[in-house]
């Protein structure tokens, strides 16, 4: 499967703003842009997509920024994947409904709804918070590693 770049910075900056949730910091685009050396242009238009589908408020100011909408506990990795990879989420076009019928249910039936299906439930069951916690622990081991 092959995420595009807008899917993989909207995760990113996902985790960073969920990193931030408890001190209820807005994150401007600068600050996103420069903390994960991601374009800011490009992060404009991922943010479009995120306040688009209610992940995100923005706070307009000098002093402005994004913050999420929710909790990162209740936001999915499904919501966010749909909210800029909405492409993934199309059903399948047919191969070959006209001349091998049978085939085409098979393939719906026994590839095609089963695949859809187990994505959808992985992507439901992961949380911003599960990604978060797993973030911050990794930046706490290395921290805490001492060299010699």
């Amino acid at each position: 499967m092959k995420i595009s770049a807008k899917g993989r910075y909207a995760i990113v900056a996902m985790i960073e703003m969920a990193i931030h949730y408890k001190d209820q910091q807005t994150l401007s685009l600068v600050t996103l842009s420069e903390r994960l050396d991601i374009s800011k242009i490009y992060l404009e238009q991922v943010f479009t997509l995120l306040k688009k589908q209610a992940l995100v408020n923005a706070i307009k100011g000098s002093h402005g920024g994004y913050y999420l909408s929710k909790k990162p506990k209740e936001i999915t990795l499904l919501e966010i994947m749909k909210a800029t990879e909405a492409g993934l989420f199309e059903g399948t076009n047919e191969t070959t409904s006209i001349k091998a019928p049978e085939t085409e249910v098979v393939l719906i039936r026994q590839v095609y709804q089963p695949l859809d299906e187990a994505i959808e439930q992985y992507l439901s069951g992961k949380t911003l918070e599960d990604l978060q916690n797993e973030v911050e622990s990794l930046r706490s081991k290395n921290t805490n590693m001492y060299y010699i």
